[in-house]
């Protein structure tokens, strides 16, 4: 089992009100999930609930409940009567998120600009100030940077009319946390994501839609392109067999 942090949430004893064992829920779910993302959960390992609920202070219910919550978010796999698991990590998947975000991120970008409203230009300038004050990325600010840069993106995306471009922007993003977290620690990684911010940043407030799509798109794919690239040096291995077929596939 993969080392994990020993500092549990202080929280109460199950039970008390829907509003307590909502409460509960949704810590156990928010630590289960930076665990997964981070990596202290590991890839295919088991979900053991006897285990777990002491290490997060929970009921066995309310750590369920938590990891169903994970399998809705494609985190966690359920095995029927075996439990859970830990949802493998899967160049294949990144493949396939990666592809539906340049196709929604370069079109809601490119209609953003040529609607140029004022209210979606302060919006993308808010957002990449804060954004800028987090970058460079150091570990212990990662969390906070995911945030900033969550709001950065839909910021640009603001524009584009229809509410299901965020929300499925926010679905993706959310699933591609964990890939991102590990081309983070990647050694040798020479990647310049503020520079990158800021080249679609300022195409975007110059009115150039089909330069800022173009970087947006580069921007996307610099994490797939650089799990693929430390695959074939050897500087990272996929955590299963199975996945290091998908892999070699990918490399092919």
């Amino acid at each position: 089992m993969a080392k994990r942090s020993m500092h549990p949430a202080p929280m109460p004893a199950d039970g008390g009100t829907p509003t307590t064992a909502r409460t509960l829920i949704e810590r156990a779910y928010e630590q289960l999930r930076t665990d997964i993302i981070e990596g202290r959960l590991a890839p295919n390992e088991k979900l053991r609930v006897e285990h777990l609920k002491a290490h997060y202070e929970v009921s066995a219910g309310t750590l369920r409940e938590a990891i169903t919550r994970l399998v809705s978010d494609a985190l966690a796999v359920a095995e029927g009567q075996r439990g859970f698991r830990v949802a493998p990590i899967a160049l294949e998947e990144l493949e396939d998120i990666t592809q539906l975000r340049v196709q929604i991120e370069t079109e809601a970008l490119r209609q953003s600009i040529q609607a140029g409203a004022r209210a979606w230009r302060e919006a993308v300038q808010v957002a990449y100030a804060a954004l800028s004050g987090a970058e460079p990325i150091v570990p212990a600010r990662r969390r906070e940077w995911e945030h900033l840069n969550l709001r950065f993106h839909e910021a640009l995306l603001s524009g584009h009319a229809s509410p299901w471009t965020q929300r499925v922007l926010r679905l993706l993003s959310r699933h591609s946390e964990r890939y991102r977290c590990v081309s983070m620690r990647l050694p040798g990684s020479l990647r310049e994501v503020h520079a990158e911010h800021t080249e679609i940043y300022e195409y975007a407030m110059a009115g150039q839609a089909a330069r800022a799509a173009l970087a947006l798109e580069a921007h996307i794919r610099a994490t797939p392109d650089l799990l693929i690239q430390a695959l074939r040096e050897g500087r990272i291995t996929l955590p299963s067999a199975d996945h290091a077929q998908i892999g070699e596939a990918l490399l092919a």
